[in-house]
């Protein structure tokens, strides 16, 4: 094999995934004229054009895409091949990509991000933000954060954080007009903030209590995507918000907010990190599921 082969393929795998060149010659730490110049020798040697290059954006041809796919674990076995050399003096080293929920980033990973910079200096933790459930292998992820529940069986998990569970809560001033609902039917008759998934999906409101399980497509004069703003709407009178107990924690001890239907609100395991099974573990990924495995979660 040309040797000059391999670092051109790799310089295509960084454009295709950073979407342009200057962005590939900024990850790469070269010129963007070297970049440019890595992908058209490639093209020129190969005869045939990897990239569909335009004003605005890169984007790899059917012929690149397929020579990307069948690169890809070629790619990953050597940056894995590079990571375990640098574990040799037992610090972690290299890129880490994760696609993560807003919420499991809020909730789980946010709190403990600076002391895992501070243990592995020599990892970079790149967290994407991705309310859907993705597939980390397709997007080019070495791990993703979800709920158990939303799982893929032929993924392993493992929990980094508590049990969750869900708050249905309203201001005193929303109680004043408005009796408190004492089954999750009764929400027909409320005014709900609704959350909308980044997908375009309305959530539907999960109930359950003695073996009973209701779904209510709550109804209401607002949606939002963010749960932090669906707490102070509420807080603020807006309606009846239902969102994760952390979020309106406070509001809740302090009197802002009251809570409802708490016993149709069980708790239930929260979130996972989950990897393909078929991939060797990179260094970088052992270490992170082991620091935040190894949180000690309050109640």
């Amino acid at each position: 094999m040309n040797r000059a082969h391999l670092s051109q393929l790799a310089v295509l795998a960084t454009v295709a995934q950073c979407g342009s060149f200057r962005g590939a010659a900024k990850e790469l730490a070269i010129a963007p004229s070297a970049v440019s110049h890595a992908v058209s020798s490639l093209e020129a040697r190969l005869g045939v054009r990897l990239l569909a290059r335009s004003t605005r954006s890169v984007a790899p041809t059917e012929e690149g895409a397929q020579l990307l796919e069948r690169l890809r674990p070629a790619l990953s076995e050597i940056d894995l091949a590079l990571e375990t050399a640098a574990e040799s003096r037992n610090r972690p080293a290299g890129n880490l990509r994760l696609s993560v929920p807003r919420t499991a980033a809020h909730l789980v990973l946010t709190p403990r991000l600076g002391g895992f910079a501070a243990a592995y200096p020599d990892i970079v933790l790149e967290i994407v933000i991705e309310d859907r459930f993705t597939d980390v292998v397709e997007g080019g992820f070495d791990a993703g954060v979800r709920l158990g529940e939303s799982l893929q069986r032929d993924m392993i998990a493992v929990r980094i954080g508590p049990d969750m569970r869900g708050a249905v809560v309203g201001a005193p001033s929303y109680f004043e007009a408005m009796p408190k609902p004492r089954h999750p039917r009764e929400l027909a008759e409320h005014r709900c903030i609704r959350f909308r998934f980044s997908s375009g999906i309305l959530y539907r409101w999960e109930f359950e209590k003695d073996g009973e399980e209701i779904e209510i497509a709550a109804q209401g004069p607002l949606i939002l995507d963010e749960d932090h703003l669906i707490a102070q709407a509420a807080v603020d009178g807006a309606g009846l918000a239902f969102v994760f107990e952390p979020y309106v924690r406070a509001p809740l001890a302090d009197g802002r907010l009251i809570r409802v239907l708490e016993d149709w609100c069980p708790s239930f395991e929260g979130f996972f990190v989950y990897y393909p099974s078929r991939r060797q573990m990179r260094p970088a990924l052992r270490a992170f599921v082991d620091f935040f495995k190894g949180e000690k979660w309050s109640a």
